[in-house]
């Protein structure tokens, strides 16, 4: 398949995940999953798709040049819920590899994760791929993967 002209400019820029608490959360991606603060702003206007009065900080982190930006609302505050359910219309997960994945969980634990129940497959099969899914401190899905050396990825 030939990329188009046009595809053949865009650029990945990041996702954007809005968060109950930020030094939560910071605590969570920072310094549980390594990544790093690359810009933090502070933003009191209205922007679209946000209820007025709006105020709001935005912060962006980066590992291994994936880009997530952390928005926290202070007005009008956070509504919803992540989805729970990975059959769910829109972003259902972001995934890490981790050479040992059972002590990624226990280790993601101290930072605020929660192990998602019933997600852990490949036990059966040492040599096969592994899985298992956590939820960030407000609930999102974190998936662990580990793919055996040889394995088409």
């Amino acid at each position: 398949m030939t990329q188009n002209a046009a595809a053949a400019t865009y650029r990945t820029s990041h996702v954007g995940l809005c968060v109950t608490d930020l030094d939560r959360s910071m605590r969570f991606y920072r310094d549980g999953l390594g990544f790093e603060e690359v810009a933090h702003y502070v933003l009191d206007e209205q922007i679209p798709e946000v209820d007025a009065p709006c105020s709001l900080t935005s912060t962006m982190i980066v590992k291994d040049g994936f880009r997530i930006e952390l928005l926290a609302y202070s007005k009008p505050g956070v509504i919803g819920e992540p989805h729970h359910r990975r059959n769910h219309l829109g972003l259902t997960h972001l995934s890490f590899f981790a050479d040992d994945i059972d002590q990624a969980v226990e280790t993601m634990v101290e930072y605020g994760g929660t192990p998602v129940p019933h997600t852990r497959s490949g036990l059966d099969d040492p040599e096969a791929a592994q899985f298992t899914f956590i939820a960030d401190p407000d609930g999102n899905r974190i998936e662990f993967m580990f793919i055996p050396a040889g394995t088409a990825w």
